[in-house]
């Protein structure tokens, strides 16, 4: 079969020169309105009740509006409206610093200077709650009041039907978390199984498939470091009706930082057990006197070995960022994320009967003298405009290249005799380049009494992957008293490459999405996807050439609706009910090089959403119940295949908490019961999915000292369980309940001007013994009572 790549590519560059062109459409529109009632009173009282009913932010010098009557305001006006008449006679002006913050102002008079030289700066008052999306800078708590994942707009999450889970990096500088699997075992139905040394995720008892977002960005494969995020979203159940392709379970989203006007600087070294050593540095400010052109640059270097035997990892990480405002209305976004990461590869321990084998947790079966070598770069380029106040334009075009060369001499078959260990090598090149590019209008619109904010956009991406790696039978070894056989690891590695394959998978989407406000407490959301999909795979014994030949693709269109319902009958509450479908192809590929059927996945979800303490204490209970036909799960017969189960069933309860109480506690609690069930397949119905316990949850609690002789200081404590978890869809082995405590400390004072925390965190102080499972030839020890500490200064 031709190989369709060019004419793909051509869409691609198509879709991104459209949006290239579109700043210069203009759109004509009146700005949004609402029903106002507000009694004459004192002006400041006025805005208080002006800001809780907009959610816009005002600020003002000193007592100016302490003074001053404001006439009644009763009617339906814009919120500039509003404020113009609410203002008209005061003497004072207003001004939008951005699209959510008003600043009052007397008319600019000339200011006397003290004997000094020197004009004293009045106090500044703010009316109205601090509201923190996922990319706040700013954010001093646990609480993340708005993001725009669940439905590619500036949603408040009280005002979001669906159940989506923020862990900003408030929460991720307190845990010391590096990797995302630190950060979402905070979230509750979401857990880390093993997946060979990438991330990995199961969700609602649906396995992600090693795929995550990076801004709203597939991103395959993905190993992200945090040195460079804001924060890690979790969004659950199907996403399809705007993302297109994606596990029913739900989806893990990073929020990478944006750059900073003012100047920002940030040094941290981290150090623990096991040799532990990562440093982190960062920058950002302005390039340019007005401050339109702003950098940030991010840094991190990870040199650490493990308490499994001869494992170590090295990693750099680079990541530049740019940003130019244009205009008041257009912004221009550049970032890239270079990785190079040079580990052996630990594939644990087989499982014996229905338990992974009771071995030293720190003994290791890969071949000593074996590593891998991971290479990543990722591109970034998008920009926004604003026609107006009502409609907006985004457009975004990204790279993804990873190369990853395998140098592996792995103990992959367990014999009958349940104690020799088969040696395999797996030596070769894998290559992945994935381009995409996305293209979304938004606007909000009145139409005869409600209030419209619509989503209509376009997207495309084109993934290709070659795998080259020779696989030969190479000794064995003792579980129990192993002694390495003699090999050549230079000579395996030069070994004819007689598995090739050759992937590629595009990917085209339109959808649409209105969300729809009546009466001020009623939201209905309705929208939808429809897809056009093509993904083929190719194999040979001779090179990825001839791979590539045997291309097989199968093409698919499907659409995916989407339909959500919200009553906010308080402001500090919300209940919501929503249903969505979705339909995709399978990434993974059969013994045979096959392409697995697609998958279908349906989900009823209702739930309550609170949000306390003016905001900074947020809670979400939600009630599901999904089902997925085609479940991809891993084969136990062959390394990195898969198959697929006839359809699954998981439905549960989920409960999070995460914010601040008061000044000084700070906390993150999850609790899931996950019912999950494979409902048919040939071998298994009946089976519970793997690595879906029915009951997990966690619980971190800071507590920030406010006594004057104490003050800076902060300690808490965290704990983290599971119940039974089976590992594979046969249920043939488990690993018991745990539950693991994490201690924290930290002191943070100014020293000549910067800001210095010191800080310990201890995890697993118990030392419970628990696995990460994957099939029973694969199953990793968790890590045993490990210390950290780091110094970050920030000036």
């Amino acid at each position: 079969m031709k190989h369709p790549a060019p004419a793909r590519r051509s869409h691609f560059f198509a879709l991104a020169a459209a949006g290239l062109l579109a700043p210069a459409v203009t759109v004509a529109a009146d700005p949004a309105t609402q029903n106002f009632d507000i009694p004459s009173q004192a002006l400041s009282s006025a805005l208080t009740r002006f800001s809780a009913a907009t959610g816009l932010q005002v600020l003002y010098e000193g007592d100016i509006a302490e003074r001053i009557t404001a006439p009644e305001l009763k009617g339906v006006y814009s919120p500039e409206q509003a404020l113009q008449k609410m203002l008209r006679g005061s003497g004072l002006n207003y001004r939008f610093s951005n699209g959510n913050t008003v600043t009052l102002e007397k008319k600019a008079v000339v200011e006397p200077q003290s004997a000094a030289g020197v004009t004293t700066l009045p106090s500044v008052t703010v009316t109205g709650k601090a509201y923190y999306d996922s990319a706040s800078a700013d954010n001093p708590g646990y609480a993340v009041n708005a993001t725009s994942t669940a439905t590619k707009t500036a949603t408040p999450v009280m005002d979001t039907p669906m159940s989506i889970q923020v862990i900003p990096k408030t929460v991720l500088d307190d845990q010391q978390a590096y990797r995302i699997a630190d950060a979402v075992k905070n979230v509750s139905g979401v857990q880390a199984p093993f997946q060979l040394g990438y991330d990995g995720f199961v969700v609602r008892g649906f396995d992600l498939t090693r795929l995550e977002y990076r801004n709203g960005v597939r991103i395959p494969l993905s190993n992200f470091d945090l040195a460079n995020v804001q924060a890690v979203e979790v969004l659950k159940g199907p996403s399809s009706g705007l993302y297109g392709r994606i596990e029913p379970g739900g989806m893990i989203n990073v929020v990478t930082k944006k750059p900073q006007a003012e100047p920002r600087y940030s040094l941290n070294q981290r150090f623990g057990s096991y040799d532990y050593y990562r440093t982190e540095a960062n920058a950002t400010g302005a390039l340019n006197a007005d401050k339109s052109l702003k950098y940030r640059i991010d840094l991190s270097y990870l040199d650490t070995k493990s308490f499994r035997d001869r494992m170590f990892n090295d990693k750099i990480f680079v990541a530049p960022a740019l940003t130019w405002q244009a205009s008041a209305q257009t912004e221009f976004n550049f970032s890239m994320e270079y990785s190079y990461e040079n580990r052996p590869m630990d594939g644990g321990f087989p499982a014996i009967g229905q338990r992974v084998a009771n071995l030293p947790i720190n003994r290791t079966f890969d071949y000593p003298g074996t590593r891998d070598t991971y290479e990543k770069f990722i591109a970034d380029f998008n920009w926004s405009h604003e026609f107006n106040d009502r409609w907006k334009l985004r457009n975004g075009v990204t790279t993804f290249i990873f190369n990853e060369h395998w140098n592996e001499i792995s103990a992959v078959g367990l014999r009958a005799d349940k104690r020799t260990n088969e040696y395999w090598n797996w030596s070769g090149p894998r290559n992945t380049q994935q381009h995409s590019v996305f293209l979304d209008l938004t606007g909000h619109f009145d139409l005869y009494g409600t209030q419209h904010e619509v989503l209509a956009g376009t997207d495309y991406y084109i993934l290709e992957r070659t795998n080259s790696v020779s696989s030969v039978f190479l000794g064995t070894v003792d579980i129990y008293n192993p002694v390495f056989p003699p090999i050549d690891v230079a000579a395996v590695s030069g070994l004819p490459h007689d598995l090739n394959s050759f992937r590629q998978e595009s990917w085209n989407g339109v959808y649409f999405q209105d969300q729809i406000t009546l009466w001020d407490k009623l939201q209905i959301m309705g929208g939808g996807r429809y897809d056009w999909a093509s993904t083929g795979n190719g194999n040979a014994s001779t090179n990825v050439q001839d791979a590539e030949r045997e291309l097989r693709n199968i093409d698919e269109d499907y659409f995916s609706p989407r339909t959500g319902i919200l009553y906010r009958p308080l402001p500090w509450l919300s209940l919501y009910g929503n249903y969505v479908e979705s339909v995709g192809a399978n990434n993974g590929l059969t013994a045979d090089g096959s392409a697995l059927p697609s998958q279908t996945a349906q989900q009823y979800e209702a739930g309550i959403k609170t949000e306390l303490f003016d905001g900074k204490l947020l809670s979400t209970i939600a009630f599901f119940d999904l089902t997925k036909q085609n479940t991809l799960t891993p084969d136990p017969k062959f390394r990195n295949v898969s198959r697929a189960i006839g359809e699954a069933r998981s439905r549960g309860l989920e409960i999070d908490v995460s914010g601040q109480i008061g000044d000084a506690v700070s906390v993150v609690g999850s609790y899931a019961y996950t019912d999950s069930e494979i409902t048919k397949d040939t071998d298994n119905a009946g089976k519970r999915l793997p690595n879906a316990p029915l009951h997990s949850g966690s619980f971190w609690l800071k507590y920030a000292f406010q006594q004057p002789t104490l003050k800076g200081f902060s300690v808490g404590a965290g704990v983290y369980t599971a119940s039974k978890r089976w590992g594979d869809a046969a249920n043939s082995y488990y690993d018991d309940a745990y539950a693991r405590l994490d201690l924290y400390a930290a002191y943070k004072q100014k020293i000549a001007g910067a800001t210095v925390t010191t800080q310990l965190n201890i995890n697993n102080v118990t030392d419970t013994r628990y696995y990460s499972l994957n099939s029973p030839s694969f199953n990793l020890p968790a890590e045993p009572i490990t210390a950290l500490g780091s110094v970050r200064v920030e000036f």
